[in-house]
């Protein structure tokens, strides 16, 4: 027989709740901070560029500057959330503390000057980077610094978004396609919304996107989110794909790392000059009339083409937000194809993109219950499991693995790196 503990296992529990609802506590007041301070900078810097237009002009110069700044100082960190998630899997050293001002910086520069990027990935970086240097300051262990670093993703992802719930799943769910990693759900649920109502404490306001009114769940209903879940998958894997071929195809041809963006930036400028600002930025004005009446049914492919220019080149700053903007025009545009409401169908978008693109359908069913009412929560799940299904095993994080694959036909061979 074993020996049985002096006390129960739940007395046995409360050092552990102490410890880690402590250092959730500290990974949430710095990295709720941090976003905090970013999402001011991107306001500042976006609204500066609506009001001189030319400065788009000087995109390449921009450019050039983050490609300088990173292969100065960034060659160890370049990888960004990838190198996070390759540390998790296989913890080596502390992510150089250098990444969170230079992915701060890097993020801001190429907004200001109009590239189109989004600010997860930068939320992410800064949360995983401040979180893992308490590794140094208590002496971690590698099983402990890998709740650290998840805690740290999570806590970016709520406070930059105002997600929390969605922010602690993501977190645990972007690792392994088809596995979640319950040992770290506590620090994560702990890191998440304590970092959200930190961001809140320092004044930050999230965007609303509205729903009037969600359509009661019919036959009919159903059968049209099961064909729009099929296109929001391929276009979040098409994303994915295009994103990392842009990128492989700008190293390949062009060997000195600056002159990438500086490259891109002119491509999007001369874009910018020809179909104008649209497609630039984070794009939250056209996200908003999405919700609210028809937009053009090829702003998405703008969004589309502009970001994978942008990232594909070298810009800083993240995927997500330009997923959303794709998924709520993309869906925007299937409205009337399926006979559903405009809001509806473009707050389905904006979640099930970024579901199958990213891989992580249950942190995207959430959000979308947190941003638009628990009433969407059937729909919204039905479009994020169909999206990632037919999203295939790869998706816009390279250090993510496949845990479990998502169906038998055809085999895929695990844990394979997509």
């Amino acid at each position: 027989m074993k020996k049985l503990s002096r006390y129960p296992e739940q007395i046995a529990l409360l050092p552990y709740i102490g410890k880690w609802t402590a250092l959730a506590g500290l990974i949430a007041v710095l990295s709720g901070t941090a976003s905090a301070l970013f999402l001011f900078a991107l306001d500042a810097a976006t609204n500066w560029r609506e009001s001189h237009r030319w400065i788009i002009w000087l995109l390449p110069l921009a450019g050039f500057a983050v490609g300088w700044l990173y292969l100065k100082l960034g060659s160890s960190v370049e990888a960004g959330n990838n190198l996070l998630i390759d540390e998790i899997h296989d913890p080596k050293n502390v992510v150089p503390l250098r990444m969170a001002p230079l992915v701060l910086v890097g993020t801001v520069v190429s907004h200001w000057f109009g590239a189109s990027v989004g600010r997860e990935g930068t939320a992410v970086q800064m949360g995983g980077t401040l979180a893992d240097q308490l590794t140094h300051i208590f002496r971690l262990r590698h099983a402990e610094r890998r709740i650290v670093l998840m805690a740290g993703i999570s806590a970016g992802f709520a406070s930059v978004f105002g997600t929390p719930l969605a922010g602690a799943i993501f977190g645990l769910e972007v690792l392994a396609i088809g596995r979640l990693r319950y040992d770290a759900i506590f620090p994560c649920m702990v890191a998440a919304i304590a970092a959200d109502q930190v961001g809140m404490a320092w004044g930050v306001h999230h965007t609303h996107y509205a729903i009037s009114s969600i359509a009661p769940i019919t036959l009919w209903g159903v059968a049209a989110v099961l064909v729009a879940g099929i296109v929001f998958g391929l276009a979040g894997m098409a994303f994915a794909k295009s994103t990392h071929a842009a990128s492989a195809f700008m190293k390949r041809h062009i060997a000195y790392a600056p002159l990438r963006p500086m490259i891109g930036g002119a491509v999007v400028a001369l874009a910018v000059w020809w179909l104008g600002t649209r497609y630039i930025g984070l794009g939250i004005p056209v996200m908003v009339e999405a919700f609210q009446q028809p937009v053009a049914p090829w702003d998405f492919l703008g969004k589309f083409a502009f970001t994978v220019a942008s990232l594909g080149s070298g810009f800083k700053g993240g995927e997500v937000t330009p997923l959303f903007y794709i998924g709520a025009t993309l869906g925007n545009a299937l409205a009337p194809l399926l006979h559903l409401p405009f809001a509806l169908l473009a707050g389905l978008g904006f979640v099930a993109v970024f579901a199958g693109a990213a891989n992580t359908p249950l942190a995207s069913t959430i959000m979308a219950i947190e941003l638009f009412g628990p009433q969407i929560g059937p729909y919204a799940a039905l479009a994020c499991v169909v999206a990632y299904l037919f999203s295939g095993h790869s998706g816009i994080y390279r250090a993510q693995r496949v845990g479990l694959i998502k169906h038998r036909l055809p085999p895929v061979a695990r844990d394979r790196k997509p």
